[in-house]
């Protein structure tokens, strides 16, 4: 068991991670090699930091916002001449300054930022940061990873596997972790591997958060005024795409999505 006698605070939504069972897992579906630059978001008391520099990695790059740890970090970014900590906070960091750049993360999110956390990392896909391994809240991990037709659908797991795919890897306990929080966790891999583009497009994200706006409504409802359509112009676009009018956003397949938003962008 992971020993740390510091209170967590509710601010930084922090639950530390008390089972060491748990980082052989994430460094495991990290897949990591000697060449690869890894980027770790909430490094805390440094003990995942560690587990990820002894696993050879070419270089590591931490974030944390809490200076209660900065002794802890400071010892091992002067023990590992390939580890930076940044002191930050890691919705307002700017990532495209990170050198060398990392194509590889791996973080337990606080579970008040994993949506627009996850939303702002894929923007820089295309510049080879590719594989995520996260620790989320296992209802957001659920979201994440859902198919079509189920209620649990949303627009970033839409957006993810229109970039690629989603896999729920393990599911942890709240025992593990101190305090013990009120859900059970996951770890989920993302694996991004094609239009790279998308999590920067504004237009996109409208498109999709649009979509799921009224989730009883019908996605045609959702999408009118959208780039000034008319519920005239999407049902045209439907009826070429062979899309059902009284489809709802949770039930749509990501490839009708793609089809659906290069429709209204050709138009």
């Amino acid at each position: 068991m992971i020993r740390d006698n510091r209170v967590a605070l509710k601010r930084y939504g922090q639950n530390f991670l008390v089972d060491a069972n748990i980082l052989g897992i994430i460094i495991s579906h990290s897949c990591l090699c000697e060449s690869d630059c890894v980027l770790e978001i909430g490094a805390g008391k440094g003990v995942l930091t560690r587990a990820l520099l002894e696993s050879g990695v070419k270089f590591l790059h931490s974030l944390e916002i809490d200076e209660r740890f900065r002794p802890e970090l400071e010892e091992i970014a002067r023990e590992n001449e390939n580890f930076a900590i940044h002191w930050t906070d890691a919705m307002k960091f700017d990532y495209g300054s990170l050198r060398p750049f990392p194509n590889k993360i791996a973080a337990n999110i606080p579970y008040n930022i994993t949506t627009p956390l996850i939303w702002n990392l894929l923007k820089f896909a295309n510049l080879g940061l590719t594989r995520h391994v996260y620790m989320v809240q296992r209802e957001a991990a659920e979201r994440l990873a859902a198919k079509p037709d189920t209620k649990a659908r949303y627009p970033l797991g839409v957006a993810l596997e229109a970039m690629g795919n989603v896999k729920i890897v393990k599911q942890v306990s709240r025992k593990c972790f101190r305090p013990v929080p009120d859900v059970d966790s996951c770890i989920i891999e993302i694996n991004l591997e094609r239009n790279f583009s998308l999590a920067g497009d504004e237009l996109w994200r409208e498109f999709l958060h649009r979509g799921f706006a009224h989730r009883r409504k019908f996605l045609l409802n959702n999408l009118e005024g959208l780039r000034n359509f008319s519920r005239g112009d999407f049902l045209r676009i439907f009826s070429e795409l062979g899309i059902d009018a009284k489809i709802r956003a949770e039930d749509l397949d990501c490839e009708s999505w793609l089809k659906l938003y290069e429709k209204i962008c050709a138009t």
